[in-house]
């Protein structure tokens, strides 16, 4: 949306280029023919140029850790911009260009059009960057920005009520949320004694082929109470390196979002004049109310307008695979009948042979993997007797597949090209025993192409598993033309591009394929990967005792039916353990697993009762959005919950843990916050499990609370909240507890 002149926040007069209300961003262009973009406090001048571009030989006007305060950032100028209306979204291009080096700037900021036209709404904002060099000369980039903002201030117009909030993310403990004042991180340096800024900011960015391997591509600042007040949300969708940071200029605090960069990616492309380059996508989304929870929300929605529609997000259906604490990657034909038969009896849709059904090798699968044949020793009658058996269950056949991998000792390391492998400095990249397909060589998708169509179109596989074990490190230094070699960043993130464009095509050939995205567990969590693939591993782990904080966090990185959350019970197990790892599992998609064939039948009524449940709740879970009650969970939590608020019913699943010395002495009551069904007559129930075993709930309409009781430790519930009645209740008024 374009706006008069008018003067933003100073005696200045400055053009405003492009507004979003429900934001409270501006696009404003200054004096010097530069454009800003931020929420203005006090001073255009603490806004941030929309693009800050590094290059060998233009670096920035003043150095440090920052990559903003760029030489060519400052020096891009205002060309023209125009709107067009695609369905329920404007698209908005803003052109700039250099005149020293000659490159142009095309910035595409992408918006939701209700909340443009209205103020309110969803609020996001999604950057692109194309730039283009239209100069004599090559140009070597090192960094370029996606999206930068500033001008944002607490609502006292300072920085000390902000807080920060990111997520640490490692094998076995995704997801894992961290929260500090703004003012710990950046800490206030008095520039009006310097005259400058200070060099530093607060950064997190990923390392490597593991997107997700430190910390998710997801952070916040928040103003206020973080379930109340104001909150600014971004992510960066990248599989092939990212980095934000944030900071303090002008008295104001910036965002800087970027994909990778040269100094933490090893990713520095050379643009030849004519040649483009196009940036990763981030958004970002702000409220002005109901804090993180609200602006997750958004986000939300967000996350399921960019992904690729598929009929799974609507079923959900539910998932048995065979690995996790159950066969650990050794299935036999002996060993899986059984499983197919009582997954089938529990409720599941999906049967998912798991790693190792190729492995017939004395030395072991895991460096010989890449030809993708069931082992005959495994299925001496074939693997078609298993899968016939899944479908006669009334299951769809799944397979687990590691497709970006070759092992050392596969055939194929040899019989493929060598230009098809990742390499740098002219040897082919080994780790862990494995050699890494680059997906622009066609000889490696042509090999890949063909495992995937003999599994789905002659096995009849309806369901892959696509893992991801290895972190291959900054990527692969590819020859492009005339003996120049790209950067292994600039090929990690060629490869990825052409990754996901492959996914793509197999679902253009197939449908009703099914994709899961793993990277040993939640390592690959990012939403370039998720606009393509249906469903996300969250964790690898394998204690029920620790999955839960991830479990309840897991919304944060994913939607909740794009979450697929291991539920692995055992016949070993009380009646109390086996509900409580099923717990997780039900407010996103469902992992089963477990050797529920040899339970007894009153540990599988409590399996099949929880599938039965999340049956009957599944239907809200693909338009509903998530919510903390207790906040976000820390890792040693006693009490931990996550809900969902659907369109008719709330629902909320919640932990209580006794870890060895950690917790306890809390009780065994807990409080939870629903705002948003403060004032409404509700009904309280427990849904699982079946049997509360001394489990209890109770509704306080006028303070908009839920007290549960778990009188024991290690215990789970879910409860679902529907209101009876629109008219609010007076505080302290009776309302029922329960159906």
């Amino acid at each position: 949306m374009t706006t008069a002149v008018g003067t933003v926040g100073s005696a200045e007069e400055v053009s405003r280029v492009w507004s979003h209300p429900a934001l409270g961003l501006h696009a404003v262009l200054d004096g010097t023919g530069a454009v800003r973009l931020g929420a203005p406090g006090r001073d255009w001048a603490s806004l941030v140029p929309l693009v800050e571009v590094t290059a060998t030989g233009h670096g920035r006007t003043w150095s440090g850790e920052r990559f903003v305060e760029t030489a060519i950032g400052a020096r891009l100028a205002y060309r023209d911009h125009d709107t067009v209306r695609d369905g329920d979204r404007e698209r908005t291009t803003i052109r700039l260009a250099d005149p020293v080096t000659g490159l142009a700037a095309e910035v595409t900021l992408e918006t939701a059009v209700g909340a443009l036209e209205t103020g309110v709404g969803a609020g996001y904002l999604r950057s692109r960057v194309r730039l283009v060099n239209e100069g004599v000369e090559p140009l070597r980039l090192e960094s370029v920005t996606t999206l930068t903002l500033g001008g944002i201030l607490d609502a006292d117009g300072g920085l000390d009520g902000l807080t920060l909030h990111w997520a640490d993310n490692d094998w076995l403990a995704e997801a894992r949320w961290r929260r500090a004042a703004f003012r710990d991180r950046v800490v206030p340096l008095n520039r009006s004694a310097h005259g400058h800024e200070g060099r530093g900011c607060f950064e997190r960015c990923s390392q490597g082929s593991w997107s997700t391997g430190r910390h998710l591509p997801v952070a916040a600042l928040t103003d206020g109470d973080d379930c109340e007040g104001r909150a600014w949300l971004w992510q960066i969708e990248s599989s092939a390196g990212w980095r934000f940071e944030t900071g303090e200029r002008e008295g104001a605090a910036y965002v800087a979002l970027f994909g990778p960069d040269d100094a933490h990616h090893q990713w520095h492309p050379t643009l030849a004049p004519g040649q483009d380059f196009h940036t990763v996508p981030a958004v970002l989304v702000h409220t002005e109310t109901g804090g993180l929870d609200a602006a997750f929300g958004i986000l939300t929605d967000y996350r399921r307008g960019i992904r690729r529609p598929h009929p799974d997000h609507r079923t959900l259906p539910v998932i048995y695979n065979d690995f996790m604490n159950t066969l650990m990657g050794d299935p036999t034909t002996e060993r899986l009948l059984p499983l197919v038969e009582s997954a089938a009896a529990a409720g599941a849709e999906v049967f998912v042979i798991d790693a190792g059904w190729y492995d017939d090798d004395a030395q072991g699968w895991w460096d010989a993997v890449g030809a993708w044949e069931a082992a005959p020793n495994r299925f001496p009658g074939g693997i078609q007797e298993v899968l016939d058996a899944i479908r006669r269950h009334g299951m769809t056949p799944g397979l687990w597949l590691e497709p970006e991998v070759v092992g050392v000792r596969s055939p194929l390391a040899h019989s493929l090209p060598p230009e098809a492998f990742f390499q740098r400095g002219g040897v082919r990249v080994t780790e862990h025993g494995r050699h890494h397909l680059d997906l622009r060589h066609p000889a490696a998708r042509a090999h890949l192409d063909a495992v995937v169509d003999r599994l789905v179109g002659e096995w009849g596989v309806g369901y892959l598993k696509l893992d991801y074990n290895v972190n291959i490190g900054p990527g692969t230094e590819t020859a492009v033309a005339d003996g120049v070699v790209e950067s292994a960043g600039a090929g990690l993130l060629g490869h990825h591009r052409a990754h996901l464009a492959w996914m793509a095509a197999l679902l253009d050939r197939h449908p009703q394929l099914v994709l899961e995205n793993c990277g040993s567990g939640g390592l690959r969590m990012d939403y370039a990967q998720l606009a393509v693939a249906q469903l996300q591993s969250t964790s690898d782990q394998q204690d029920p005792l620790r999955y839960p904080p991830i479990a309840a966090a897991a919304a944060t990185a994913v939607t909740p039916e794009q979450a697929a959350v291991w539920a692995y019970p055992q016949p070993e197990q009380s009646l109390d353990a086996i509900a409580f790892t099923l717990t997780g599992a039900l407010l996103g998609r469902v992992h089963l697993s477990g050797f529920l064939n040899r339970m007894t039948a009153e540990q599988f009524d409590v399996v099949r009762s929880a599938i039965s449940a999340y049956k009957d709740l599944r239907p809200e879970i693909g338009r509903a959005h998530p919510f903390w009650p207790l906040g976000l969970p820390g890792w040693e939590d006693e009490w931990i919950a996550h809900g969902l608020r659907g369109s008719e019913s709330t629902y909320v699943a919640v932990w209580r843990r006794e870890l060895a010395g950690v917790g306890g002495g809390g009780g065994g009551v807990c409080v939870l916050a629903v705002p948003h069904l403060r004032g409404a007559r509700v009904h309280a129930t427990v849904v699982h499990p079946a049997v509360v075993g001394g489990a209890g709930v109770e509704w306080d309409a006028g303070e908009g609370r839920l007290t549960v009781g778990l009188p024991r430790g290690n215990t789970a519930i879910v409860v679902r909240l529907r209101a009876v009645e629109a008219t609010a209740v007076a505080a302290g008024s009776p309302s029922p507890s329960s159906d």
